[in-house]
């Protein structure tokens, strides 16, 4: 007999500090930078919005007032995602 329950999931994942640059994410005991240049759709965020992120999958995160998306791996290999934001 097999069981076969999704456990709890218990990795930390918050945004520590928010700069004029942009924001760290940390996630697993590792933060990431999330740079407002390279994500724009920040900018003009409250600090609210920013801190209010929802991990929806493995190395995916979610800010549902903002309605965006960053995947940890763009953020470990930005030059595998060229980033071509038009307004």
């Amino acid at each position: 007999m097999s069981l076969s329950l999704d456990g709890i999931n218990t990795s930390l994942n918050e945004v520590t500090n928010i700069s004029h640059l942009g924001f760290w994410l940390l996630v697993d005991d590792r933060e990431y930078f999330v740079p407002f240049q390279d994500y724009p759709g920040f900018t003009n965020a409250s600090i609210a919005q920013i801190y209010y992120v929802q991990q929806i999958g493995p190395g995916q995160f979610h800010w549902p007032d903002l309605d965006m998306d960053v995947e940890l791996e763009a953020l470990e290999h930005p030059e595998r995602f060229p980033l071509q934001y038009k307004p």
